[in-house]
């Protein structure tokens, strides 16, 4: 059986909408989105294919349609999930960075064999957008998830979504902790830009190994290396 894993036309329009409100910010909470002709025009897509779209984004909360006004910005926050009780410590944490590299370098190799050239345009995109938070010493939570879950998306495996939250918990704990650690940031900007370079090259192997390494390096600027090697 021959498996089709490419995404479908509305899906990837959901994905430039939410870029659109979530990363570019041309639209805010409360913003009214263009009219359905206007949008699928800029979308390039159909009418059918944008109104699919936005019953995906109605779906995750980011978009609500308010019969007879049009469709308006319900949120701008990309993960509404939550684990349960996480108790925030250090063996937490470890364990959350360990599940990272258990499935990320495996996503980040699919991804950057099976990924369009719009995806990694995207994933390059959130890339420089979290090298210039960084710069600025600005919060980059809402980038690096984005960042990640494009590459666990782009590598086309239908459960990935299920991990997509919890993917998005354990970064955003790294990115509360790191501000603790100058190292981890450092390293942040030289993995993140490894990661990038090999995706942009179509180097599965050599995106693999970059994305260990990341999580290696966390691991170790956090000192969580003893608790999992327990």
């Amino acid at each position: 059986m021959e498996y089709n894993r490419s995404q479908s036309l509305s899906e990837q329009a959901a994905d430039e909408i939410l870029d659109m409100i979530t990363v570019k910010k041309k639209f805010k909470v409360g913003d009214k989105l263009p009219n359905e002709n206007e949008l699928s025009a800029l979308l390039n897509v159909s009418r059918t294919t944008l109104r699919e779209a936005i019953k995906m984004l109605v779906l995750q909360d980011i978009v609500e349609i308010k019969r007879g006004k049009g469709t308006f910005v319900k949120s701008d926050e990309v993960d509404n999930f939550t684990l349960g009780n996480l108790k925030g410590s250090n063996s937490d944490l470890a364990d959350l960075l360990e599940m990272r590299l258990i499935i990320e370098p495996m996503a980040a190799y699919y991804a950057t064999k099976r990924a369009s050239d719009n995806e990694i345009e995207k994933i390059l995109n959130y890339g420089q957008i979290i090298e210039k938070k960084i710069q600025n010493d600005e919060d980059r939570t809402e980038a690096e998830q984005l960042f990640h879950n494009a590459i666990a998306k782009a590598s086309r495996n239908s459960f990935m979504k299920e991990l997509v939250p919890i993917i998005s918990k354990a970064i955003n704990e790294s990115v509360i902790l790191s501000k603790q650690y100058e190292k981890a940031t450092e390293l942040t900007l030289k993995d993140h830009k490894m990661i990038m370079d090999f995706m942009k090259d179509r180097n599965a192997e050599g995106a693999k190994t970059a994305m260990s390494l990341h999580i290696i390096h966390t691991i170790d600027s956090f000192g969580l290396k003893d608790i999992l090697d327990k």
